[in-house]
């Protein structure tokens, strides 16, 4: 038995086996303070120990860089690329349509998108004329980004809303009445779910400007190693700053015939945070839950993630110490210990019921890839013991496996089943 610690009981209650050094603290040298510490106790950020799949082509480094500097580990996988389509005979027609019938209400939804078609207009040398009919009707701004970008153009937005959020935009028009008027939207990508059929319902002309498109990235590893992550709890949560990414995540999922999982594992497991409900609804049609900020920016959507995930993270009083289960860390009294990916797949078994023994044979078919030997199971458990810095934190159960060492006077019924 190679194993740093040993209980001389067999039962299999949440103490069984309880000896001379449970409910102690343990006495390892290097707990807390030794050179696998990246951070003392008091010092750790908020996301240290968690893992945040980025979906975004837009912008990717600058929510990555937030992250990191909160101490995430950053999964870059952009779920799509943008195309403009300045050359586009789509968009060309669109806007000769407009320049030649003056539209009553011309909605823009995003900052990249407008300026977009501003500078494709003035490749087809009509870029005077589209700002000289914009100036002339009345123009919304869905956000604070595309105001922006209509005022660098010369032009005055005529209202937007404070939630920066289309729904806000809907409303608006249906309460003055649509009927009769024609009215010009700005695509960004694919069609507005529900924004264009309630417009038209209404008794209104609806013209789409489809500025840029998104496709599927040119390469899919990085997608398909995302998809694998979150449905094999290498993720503690995935960012979505656009709808078309979403959709395209799950289209990708489908293409390899693994949506219902990922649904599953998004529903469940590993929180879907959206800059906004907008970006939200492709999840939502598979009733998965959202995370979305009060303010539609990803600084906030990185607080939020700030709050939630160690919010979610296990705590339990382990051998007189505090033991907090993050993704791929654990704070030992505050200060954080990097486990290895196997020694995590053990900890999520043993915490699953703590306190009470979990078979060799089971947290065997918890290791992934470990195959048949349990040999491999008293290998990870020792290098779990020796990243954790106190052995006393799990105990061995002879001829039946190991538990965490519960404190005697926890609640067991607290954090059984759990």
């Amino acid at each position: 038995m190679d194993e740093a610690q040993r209980d001389t009981g067999t039962g299999t209650g949440p103490h069984a086996g309880t000896g001379a050094d449970a409910g102690r603290p343990g006495r390892a040298a290097d707990a807390g303070t030794g050179r696998n510490d990246p951070y003392g106790a008091g010092e750790v950020p908020p996301l240290a120990g968690f893992t945040v799949g980025v979906t975004a082509a837009r912008r990717a480094r600058e929510l990555g860089a937030l992250l990191e500097r909160r101490g995430a580990q950053v999964m870059y996988a952009p779920a799509l690329r943008i195309v403009p389509l300045a050359d586009d005979s789509e968009l060309l027609s669109a806007t000769r349509d407009l320049l030649a019938r003056l539209p009553d209400v011309v909605v823009a939804t995003t900052g990249i998108g407008f300026r977009g078609w501003i500078e494709a207009a003035e490749g087809w040398g009509l870029g005077e004329e589209l700002l000289d009919r914009l100036a002339r009707v009345e123009l919304l701004a869905r956000g604070p980004k595309v105001r922006g970008a209509i005022r660098a153009a010369g032009l005055t937005e005529r209202w937007s809303p404070a939630s920066e959020s289309m729904a806000e935009v809907l409303d608006r028009l249906l309460a003055d009445g649509v009927r009769g008027q024609r009215i010009a939207v700005q695509l960004h990508g694919e069609p507005l779910p529900g924004f264009v059929e309630a417009l038209r319902a209404a008794g209104a002309e609806v013209v789409g400007v489809p500025v840029y498109r998104w496709l599927p990235p040119e390469d899919l590893g990085p997608v398909d190693r995302l998809l694998d992550a979150l449905t094999g709890h290498g993720l503690d949560a995935v960012t979505f700053t656009s709808a078309p990414a979403a959709s395209s995540l799950l289209r990708r999922a489908a293409e390899r015939g693994m949506r219902d999982v990922v649904v599953t594992a998004l529903g469940r497991e590993v929180p879907a945070a959206c800059v906004g409900p907008v970006t939200a609804l492709p999840l939502q049609a598979y009733d998965i839950p959202t995370l979305q900020p009060e303010r539609f920016r990803i600084g906030p959507l990185v607080q939020l993630l700030c709050r939630e995930l160690p919010g979610r993270a296990r705590r339990l009083p382990v051998a007189g110490r505090r033991l907090e289960i993050r993704g791929r860390a654990v704070l030992v009294d505050g200060a954080l210990r990097p486990v290895p990916p196997a020694g995590m797949a053990l900890l999520r078994a043993l915490a699953r019921r703590p306190g009470w023994v979990v078979s060799r044979a089971d947290l065997l078919r918890a290791l992934p890839g470990a195959g048949r030997d349990e040999h491999a199971v008293e290998t990870a458990m020792a290098r779990l013991r020796t990243a954790m810095g106190d052995p006393k934190l799990i105990h061995t159960v002879v001829k039946r496996g190991y538990r965490l060492a519960l404190d005697p006077r926890a609640d067991t019924d607290r954090y059984a089943g759990a």
